[in-house]
């Protein structure tokens, strides 16, 4: 008897402990949706945005690029055409460097 009265206050303070403890352990998450918007999909526009903005330098840099490539092409293509229909039998077209070239020293000409 004298083990079971000595067990009890045990007992008592463990079932008390799992009570208190239980409602610590429910979760608090809540979904506010404000104009069909949730604050989660508002904080990833804004950090799009943000990433967005910070890229735009770099994308300039690489539309200037691309448009200098594009217009080195196009005068090495006019350069060519004049360049084969020179008057100038000296003149040639030098694929690598896309330049027109005279014959004799190697210079680049003007056709």
């Amino acid at each position: 008897m004298k083990s079971t009265t000595r067990m009890l206050p045990a007992a008592l303070m463990l079932s008390f402990l799992c009570s208190v403890a239980q409602p610590v352990l429910a979760q608090t998450e809540h979904l506010i949706i404000d104009n069909g918007h949730t604050h989660y999909s508002n904080e990833l526009s804004r950090e799009h945005k943000e990433q967005w903005d910070d890229t735009r330098s770099l994308r300039k840099k690489i539309n200037t690029r691309n448009e200098k490539d594009f217009n080195r092409i196009d005068r090495a293509i006019d350069s060519k055409e004049a360049c084969q229909q020179s008057l100038n039998l000296n003149a040639y077209w030098e694929p690598t460097t896309l330049r027109c070239l005279d014959r004799q020293t190697g210079r680049p000409i003007q056709p």
